[in-house]
């Protein structure tokens, strides 16, 4: 079922979903749950994988200005620090089972650029990459990014080591 709430990069990643047969649902109704102790942010997608892997999927939008993507420079990777305790919580909340990961859409904006052997999505006129970080990468190698903000991010190294194409996760 596509959502037509979601962004564009929600709605590319759901429309992969949909391209590569992959059973979701969207938590699109709902951006927090009020609990006893505070707030939860909700998280963009549960995925269930063809192999049966359960995957909590918290998208992060943006654009990628480069040319090459062969040592995966030039892509941030920051997230709110709400977006890695929320995801974490729903992680525990949920068991096991389910692995949380953070999907990072990048939109491509130039028109040539060598992708070093990485699947392109088209989505409309846009054409765009996806890279998945596991929560618990994510979490082990996060630097602050800014404290006003509430940033975090990954160094440069260590995305391009914990970055997995989404097919390594989610197929």
């Amino acid at each position: 079922m596509k959502s037509p709430s979601l962004n564009h990069y929600e709605r590319a990643f759901e429309n992969w979903l949909i391209d590569n047969h992959i059973h979701y649902a969207a938590a699109v109704d709902c951006k927090r749950i009020h609990l006893d102790s505070g707030t939860l942010k909700s998280f963009d997608f549960v995925v269930q994988s063809r192999t049966g892997r359960k995957v909590i999927a918290e998208v992060k939008g943006r654009k990628f200005r480069g040319t090459n993507l062969a040592e995966l420079t030039g892509l941030e990777c920051w997230v709110t620090t709400g977006d890695v305790d929320g995801l974490k919580q729903w992680q525990q909340m949920l068991g096991q089972e389910y692995q949380a990961v953070l999907v990072f859409v990048y939109k491509v904006e130039k028109v040539d650029v060598d992708f070093d052997g990485r699947e392109v999505f088209d989505f409309g006129l846009d054409r765009y990459v996806f890279f998945c970080v596991r929560l618990d990468d994510y979490r082990s190698f996060m630097k602050r990014r800014s404290p006003k903000w509430k940033t975090v991010t990954l160094p440069a190294d260590k995305f391009r080591n914990c970055a997995l194409d989404p097919d390594k996760i989610l197929l």
